[in-house]
């Protein structure tokens, strides 16, 4: 046995929700093939060659945290497809670490979507932070799922990774980018990473962004041309004001060189930083499986989540908050519960009393809807809308997120019953990119393929006997398993 299968052969010890347990819940095999068929569909017809696009129309490039929810999903389809979605993000790494938001693809027209790669100018205005020559990319980020995504991605099939030498490959760049965000976006000297523009966090027209947004003047409508109206109902997409700030926040970046000194927006984000924890604790597996000890990261991520409940928990309305680091001495933290502030329960080192309060607003008023789904956004706040872009609808990711928290900390019938909401809206809509949390009426582009991916995922580990999916071990019979689950 070599020295890798030697550290790799024992039962790893449970952790962070690197696979929780499976939900155990009786289905046909009829009702499993032909989810499992559509899904597969979706990211079929998604699939570039070498990464796949969030939807043909919408979104025709690569996403950055898209591609590592994706991964997830792949992996029950084909290992080397989730390995090669992954590498292909990470070779447009620039050199100071970051991992861009959008890859663009060359063969895409320049006005298919905005802002693209004539506005962004990555490889003259990023020179100087290591932009690379050879591809064009966004010069901002996304949130930081990516180790977790890869580790998850090993374990589908360990003797594949290890024979291309995946974890390898990856990790030093993985190192990197959270070297990056630990080091050049801490700029709140708390600890936590921060985001300079609402589209890095991911959940870009929360209402949470509209304080700190309030100070940005937004750029002239004439000066940019929004693609995105040409695929969705203006009602359901961000206003033109909100446009127009995030155009300004982005060419402002852009003018400076992409440098991550001080700016008029910047947000420690609840969410952005309980992914970077999350993903802490999976480089720390992954140095383990290639030889290294794993001791330093889990006590940086255990760090990080002090500093987490230190900065961003308010006791009082029992969720995590952004911390607007532009509004006063220290900054100071945003009044609104978005489902941002419920993302930290994926965290296993959360006091007891964090973990109860966050699972009392789960089922709330605020979040609460009956209909199992959970909004991006309070449903008793003033800016609640349950159809327009994260200021109110559901999406999957986050459900997929809360669940693996809720399984976290023991609370399997919730994890089951979203997990079972999940899926069975997903497939309902046609995998559409969001829905109404009431109703599950498709919002958006369908055919979207973080939805079916993450619909995948929890299908295929809800559906899976206990031996078929351990939480946290390589599997031992990956070709045959792989086999297995696509006749079933």
């Amino acid at each position: 046995m070599d020295r890798t299968a030697q550290l790799t052969s024992h039962a790893l010890d449970r952790g962070i929700a690197y696979d929780p347990p499976p939900a155990r819940a009786a289905t046909s095999a009829g009702a499993r093939r032909s989810l499992h068929v559509r899904a597969a569909q979706v990211l079929d017809e998604n699939w570039t060659g070498g990464s796949t696009v969030p939807s043909r129309s919408l979104y025709p490039h690569q996403w950055s945290w898209d591609s590592a929810f994706i991964a997830i999903g792949l992996r029950h389809l084909s290992p080397l497809r989730a390995q090669t979605e992954l590498e292909t993000l990470l070779a447009a790494q620039w050199g100071d670490g970051r991992i861009p938001h959008i890859v663009f693809n060359p063969s895409v027209p320049l006005d298919a979507y905005f802002p693209s790669p004539d506005f962004w100018r990555s490889s003259t205005a990023g020179r100087a932070a290591g932009a690379p020559r050879t591809v064009q990319t966004s010069g901002i980020v996304q949130p930081p799922v990516h180790a977790l995504a890869a580790w998850l991605v090993h374990l589908a099939d360990p003797g594949l990774s290890r024979a291309r030498g995946f974890l390898a490959g990856v990790y030093p760049r993985l190192a990197a980018w959270h070297r990056y965000l630990l080091h050049r976006r801490d700029l709140g000297g708390g600890g936590l990473a921060s985001v300079v523009h609402p589209w890095e966090q991911g959940m870009d027209n929360s209402p949470c962004w509209d304080a700190p947004l309030a100070r940005v003047a937004p750029a002239p409508a004439r000066s940019f041309r929004r693609a995105d109206l040409d695929h969705g109902a203006a009602e359901d997409r961000p206003t033109d004001l909100d446009y127009g700030r995030y155009v300004r926040l982005a060419a402002d970046y852009r003018d400076a060189g992409y440098t991550d000194r001080t700016r008029d927006f910047a947000v420690e984000d609840p969410a952005f930083n309980a992914l970077l924890i999350a993903s802490e604790h999976a480089l720390a597996r992954i140095a383990r499986e290639l030889g290294a000890p794993g001791t330093a990261r889990h006590a940086r991520a255990e760090r990080l989540t002090a500093a987490l409940v230190d900065r961003l928990w308010d006791p009082e309305k029992e969720i995590f908050l952004c911390r607007d680091l532009r509004g006063g001495e220290g900054g100071s933290l945003v009044p609104e519960r978005g489902v941002s502030g419920l993302v930290p329960l994926l965290l296993p080192g959360l006091p007891r009393e964090v973990v109860a309060a966050l699972v009392r607003t789960l089922e709330g008023p605020h979040f609460g809807t009956g209909s199992g789904l959970v909004p991006s956004y309070d449903l008793l706040g003033e800016a609640f809308d349950p159809h327009r872009y994260w200021r109110g609808p559901a999406w999957f990711n986050t459900g997929w997120l809360l669940e693996r928290g809720l399984r976290e900390h023991g609370e399997r019938e919730r994890a089951d019953a979203l997990a079972e909401a999940v899926v069975r809206t997903a497939d309902a809509s046609g995998f559409a990119e969001y829905v109404d949390p009431y109703t599950g009426e498709a919002c958006g582009a369908t055919g979207f393929s973080w939805t079916a991916a993450l619909a995948l995922d929890l299908h295929h580990r809800r559906h899976a006997a206990p031996h078929d999916t351990p939480h946290d071990t390589p599997r031992e019979e990956p070709h045959n398993e792989r086999q297995n689950l696509h006749k079933s």
